[in-house]
């Protein structure tokens, strides 16, 4: 068929066309919407300007046609072949591209929003400054693509080529990246605010100055990648792979990178506030010094050295183990989940949900926390729905009165945690009244058998010393829970209550182990 026949016959409303030649025809600004043109040579055709919305293209040949300025919407290019194709300013939005061919096409400015181009091969294509938003590109091929500033906010790129290509000043804020191949990409100063890259592979990629923050990168492989100055505050970076990366000036505020792998990575000049130095590798870690001040404005500068580094790094967080000689059931966890929300919403030292290891015998809580000077405060707060409480606090006291300034030896004249610690233990003092009536208002806690347990609190720093802070002297030797009583003990039986205290060089020991940090004061706790 002619042209001149195919447009006759499309005006009276013949819209099936399949597997016509037009090769190398003239179709410029053609109007051919929801034609069925699957299978069609459309070689070095000039489409320019042409509407071919919602056209059927599905396995047609496109190499080397001119479709600058095209209306492609909504159309079916399934298995397409649109090699060296110039699509420049074509708008192709809600298309399905889905297999097809467009190596080396000619895609700068053109529209793509919302395209179905799920395993299409973009190898080499120019498409710069395009809109890809919401687009489908998984499983794509897009290996050296040129996609300088291209839009792809809310795209779906998970497991897609994108080996070598130029993403630079790129938005792709929210866009799913997950098991994306990105080694030795361009990201300079692109926006990936809020992406997912958990699983991505970055070795070497460029994201110097790029804006990650709040993105997912658990697991991602960025190995010798220039991360110099780049925007990783609130990022997930749980088990990432940082080896030999540049870090110089990078944002880490409130990041949370536990187990990931620091080794050779250079980290001077980073922002580290709200960043939990627990859980990483920094074998061979380059670092002259990191900002600790809360808005990155250098104002609390820490130096360090290679030894420095050793202490300011530490491989596990502090945390509290409390035994419970009980197992615990659906009514114990009701009450537990209930008391510690309680205090988690009035009081600023953060109770994290605990790890729970439950035996036929015994309950194991494990709380992990951020710093080492909370562990006293939050080990009694974790304490107050059990019976057990106000002995643990008889201990707190004791423990008090032996950090009491007149009674230190010169073995503590270089404690630097002190301070912090005795005004801790004085507030627990002050707040007493308060916090046992809160726990005392809990009527079905008191109740349950299990919170009348014997239980036994350790206590373990960051540099992994541990401290017994309290011991029933009955824990070990299990009850049925018929034998546990939920009277409550008269405070003249306080006394043989209280544990084996610790002596006063292992807690001091204890608390020179304490990893110095930047906390806020008890005003604001």
């Amino acid at each position: 068929m002619t042209i001149e026949e195919v447009l006759n016959q499309y005006a009276k409303g013949e819209r099936n066309f399949p597997a016509v030649n037009f090769s190398e025809a003239n179709l410029s600004g053609v109007n051919l919407s929801r034609a069925s043109l699957c299978g069609a040579n459309l070689s070095v055709a000039n489409l320019c300007g042409s509407n071919l919305s919602e056209a059927d293209l599905s396995r047609a040949k496109l190499n080397v046609a001119k479709l600058s300025g095209a209306n492609l919407s909504k159309a079916n290019l399934y298995e397409a072949n649109l090699n060296v194709t110039n699509l420049t300013l074509a708008d192709l939005s809600q298309a399905v591209l889905r297999q097809a061919s467009l190596v080396r096409a000619e895609m700068a400015r053109a529209d793509l929003s919302e395209a179905n181009l799920s395993q299409a091969n973009l190898s080499g294509a120019d498409i710069k400054d395009a809109r890809l938003r919401e687009a489908n590109l998984s499983y794509a091929n897009l290996n050296r693509a040129d996609l300088k500033r291209a839009v792809f906010t809310d795209a779906i790129l998970t497991h897609a080529n994108l080996h070598g290509v130029d993403l630079s000043s790129a938005d792709l804020s929210g866009a799913d990246l997950s098991n994306t191949e990105l080694r030795q990409a361009n990201l300079c100063r692109a926006n990936l605010r809020g992406a997912n890259l958990s699983g991505a592979n970055l070795r070497w990629a460029d994201l110097s100055g790029a804006d990650l923050s709040w993105a997912d990168l658990s697991g991602a492989r960025l190995s010798g990648a220039n991360l110099t100055g780049v925007n990783l505050s609130s990022t997930n970076l749980l088990g990432t792979i940082l080896v030999h990366a540049d870090l110089t000036r990078a944002s880490l505020i409130d990041a949370d990178w536990a187990g990931a792998d620091l080794s050779g990575a250079t980290l001077t000049g980073a922002k580290l506030h709200g960043v939990l130095r627990f859980g990483v590798k920094t074998d061979g870690l380059l670092c002259e010094w990191v900002d600790l001040s809360p808005n990155g404005d250098q104002s609390n500068i820490c130096r360090l050295t290679t030894e420095k580094i050793k202490d300011f790094f530490q491989e596990a967080p502090p945390s509290i183990r409390m035994k419970v000689d009980a197992p615990l059931d659906i009514a114990a966890h009701h009450g537990l989940a209930m008391a510690y929300y309680q205090l988690s919403q009035r009081y600023a030292i953060a109770l994290p949900p605990p790890n729970i290891r439950i035996g036929r015998r015994r309950t194991i809580f494990t709380f992990e926390l951020s710093h080492d000077e909370h562990l006293f405060l939050a080990a009694y707060l974790v304490s107050l729905p059990f019976q057990d409480s106000m002995y643990l606090r008889h201990n707190l006291t004791a423990l008090l009165e032996m950090l009491q300034p007149a009674e230190l030896t010169k073995q503590a004249a270089n404690l630097s945690s002190t301070g912090w610690l005795t005004q801790t233990l004085a507030q627990l003092s002050v707040r007493t009244t308060e916090i046992m009536e809160l726990t005392a208002s809990q009527s079905f806690v008191e109740k349950i058998k299990f919170f009348h347990a014997p239980i036994q609190i350790t206590l373990t720093t960051s540099k992994n010393q541990p401290l017994t802070l309290y011991s029933h002297p009955e824990f070990g030797k299990w009850m049925q829970n018929s034998e546990l009583t939920t009277s409550t003990d008269s405070s003249e039986s306080a006394p043989r209550r209280r544990a084996c205290l610790p002596t006063l060089s292992s807690l001091i020991d204890f608390i020179q182990s304490f990893k110095s940090t930047n906390l806020p004061s008890l005003s604001q706790v």
